[in-house]
């Protein structure tokens, strides 16, 4: 992947279209990114998890564009699709021909069954093992058309049925999906969900040996295809680790609480910490299409301490719901409906109470962390919390899914927040120190310094998160003069993009 912001975004909520948000990155935004992570665009945009419940997983939904849209934006910028790796629609073509036909459907072997991992029956312990990252068991029992009764296996809702990723027809259902990546020209695939794709009795069900075993199969299969790897996973920073060393990119989720505890707390011990030990081939982000994470920086299973105490996470979540209003409260946790239980559902902008200054410190920090910075779009735009949206579908992660209309996204990007860290992403792109090498250093408990060097030129971000304030400086680069950015200076300046 090229050394470049990239922008997280679903097509039809930026834009209305995949060829419109070409149009967007082309004009308005152009320089700014050189990848595009484009959410689900599959068949439906809209089903029960907002495009991670394909009907059909190789189909583009129509009312967004074509396969054609899709190869048009890779010729320009690198794109990242989402493999929806541990189920598919009950909507979907296989699972009514199963529901049809029962046992004798061809397509019987690609979904899985309480049956088909416990053969012999589970005990009570061998279910409680199973990790959870929503309440209740994950099982659905149906009734299918063939009169058959069944124990669907379903981690995340009933809609979404979970594939047995081993069994043949499984095997070839994501073989095929991978091919018309291909031939879109996918640069990179994310693994929606892949932490629950093995289940074996005796075991968590999550990120087990096999699990590891399964990941890289299907990575050589994504390498053979000219395709990159990013594996999404929440867990405890030392698993995350681990993780890192056998893909090809993870994300840091740690990054983010940790940046917010860091403005919130005013001290930099925990943050330091992390940037000490953290993967250099992270994904960065602040803000995605789910919550924002705490599992990340809290305890692990076996009594691990986590990179911040129980009780520094409670203040963390306490002022998220404080500087929010209490928005984020209502969107969280059983308050709403298809929440996961690890994640505090607010917009990056509303969790720190809309303040611009601090807001700018969070994203310098982001680019300036070694790793590949993804913005997503409503963070972007510096987006307040859709609270008429989260009434209306009683989801809680859509209070961070607005739809903007095409004079939102221009009056958005007018604002000095929003001026100011596009400069900063230009600069990111742009400076020829990034592609050096970083230093990072904590020369307080409460700054943090990060300096980028390639041969004679440089780029370094001093955070004081006592003031609190983010100052950049930098070289000089081609025709530029040398320069400053001041996350307190709405009118900060960078460097434009160069062609």
């Amino acid at each position: 992947m090229k050394n470049r912001v990239q922008l997280i975004t679903y097509a039809d909520r930026l834009s209305p279209k995949i060829s419109a948000l070409r149009d967007l990155l082309n004009g308005p935004l152009r320089g700014a990114f050189g990848g595009v992570h484009l959410l689900p665009f599959f068949f439906p945009i809209d089903g029960a998890d907002a495009g991670f419940d394909p009907i059909d997983h190789t189909q583009v939904d129509p009312r967004i564009g074509d396969w054609n849209d899709v190869r048009a934006l890779a010729a320009e910028y690198e794109v990242v699709a989402d493999l929806i790796v541990n189920h598919i629609s009950s909507e979907s073509p296989q699972f009514k021909d199963f529901s049809r036909k029962g046992s004798e459907s061809p397509c019987a072997g690609m979904f899985l069954t309480y049956d088909r991992v416990f053969p012999s029956g589970a005990s009570e312990a061998d279910l409680l093992r199973i990790y959870r990252p929503r309440p209740g068991l994950p099982f659905t029992a149906a009734t299918l058309e063939s009169g058959e009764r069944r124990l669907l296996w379903t981690t995340f809702t009933s809609k979404q049925i979970d594939i047995d990723v081993k069994h043949a027809e499984g095997e070839a259902y994501l073989r095929a999906i991978l091919e018309q990546f291909r031939l879109a020209g996918i640069r990179m695939i994310r693994l929606d969900a892949v932490g629950y794709a093995i289940k074996k009795p005796g075991t968590s069900c999550f990120m087990i040996p096999e699990t590891f075993d399964f990941i890289a199969a299907l990575a050589s299969q994504a390498h053979a295809l000219g395709m990159e790897v990013l594996v999404e996973i929440h867990s405890h920073y030392l698993q995350q680790i681990q993780i890192a060393r056998q893909v090809d990119w993870v994300y840091d989720f740690a990054l983010p609480p940790l940046i917010l505890h860091s403005l919130f707390a005013r001290d930099a011990k925990s943050l330091g910490h992390w940037l000490a030990i953290r993967p250099q081939n992270s994904i960065t982000v602040l803000d995605t299409h789910d919550g924002i994470g705490v599992i990340d920086v809290g305890g692990g299973g076996e009594g691990e301490p986590g990179l911040l105490a129980p009780d520094e996470i409670d203040k963390l979540v306490e002022t998220i719901h404080s500087r929010s209003d209490g928005q984020s409260r209502m969107a969280t946790g059983a308050a709403a409906n298809n929440l996961d239980l690890y994640q505090i559902n607010c917009t990056f902008y509303d969790a720190l109470g809309r303040r611009d200054n601090e807001y700018l410190i969070a994203r310098a920090v982001q680019l300036f962390v070694p790793g590949i910075p993804q913005i997503y779009y409503v963070g972007l735009l510096a987006g307040t919390n859709d609270m008429e949206l989260l009434t209306r579908t009683q989801v809680g992660r859509d209070i961070n899914r607005h739809y903007y209309t095409p004079t939102d996204v221009l009056e958005a990007l007018g604002t000095p927040a929003v001026q100011a860290l596009l400069n900063l992403i230009r600069l990111r792109n742009t400076h020829p120190s990034f592609g050096g090498r970083a230093k990072i250093e904590i020369p307080s408990d409460q700054t943090a310094a990060i300096a980028w060097e390639n041969n004679d030129q440089w780029a370094r971000l001093d955070v004081d998160f006592a003031e609190p304030r983010a100052v950049v400086t930098y070289s000089s680069s081609g025709t530029q003069a040398a320069g400053r950015w001041d996350s307190r200076e709405s009118s900060a300046t960078a460097p434009k993009a160069t062609e």
